[in-house]
């Protein structure tokens, strides 16, 4: 009997350490992934036309998502391991919805203000192309109006603006 409940008590310890183990490494690996795409994008200058060329997809997303993929594997593992199956497959999957969920709202939030005065901008006719603006203090030449921005030619180079920026801070020459 006592034999038996040394057995079972030594397979749970055993478990434990090996379900913390897994999340150890998923940790290691997680931050090992994030930092070697970081860099392989960073050297083949993608994570600056990712920033300037799309709305939601980023260079930080990219390298943030294939982090915490991998802190989800080895959380789903590590509960496996120590023999949470379905409930660990339901709990991940719940928290998963609830972070693409937030992503998408906090992704919404700038969107809708930016959509809204585009379409103000070029519904009135507030800003023309190839004539001189001032928006807040940045002086140049407007290339270019989308429905999300708007893109100045400065002495610097170009640059986009937020049309709600636009909307807000517009002073003409």
């Amino acid at each position: 009997m006592i034999t038996n409940v040394y057995d079972l008590v030594s397979v749970h310890i055993l478990n434990t350490l090996g379900a913390i183990v897994i999340l150890l490494f998923g940790l290691v690996f997680g931050r090992f992934f994030s930092k070697l795409i970081k860099k392989g994008l960073k050297s083949l200058e993608i994570d600056k036309a990712l920033r300037k060329e799309t709305l939601f997809l980023s260079d930080k997303l990219m390298i943030n998502g294939v982090k915490y993929l991998v802190y989800i594997i080895a959380l789903i593992l590590a509960l496996n391991q120590i023999g949470i199956r379905k409930t660990a497959f339901y709990l991940v999957l719940i928290v998963l919805i609830l972070i693409i969920v937030i992503f998408v709202l906090l992704s919404i939030r700038d969107l809708v203000p930016n959509f809204s005065s585009g379409l103000k901008i070029s519904r009135e006719n507030l800003v023309k192309r190839d004539k001189d603006y001032k928006i807040g203090k940045i002086n140049g030449k407007v290339v270019n109006i989308g429905l999300l921005e708007t893109k100045m030619k400065t002495k610097q180079g170009f640059i986009y603006i937020p049309n709600k920026l636009v909307l807000t801070k517009l002073k003409k020459k």
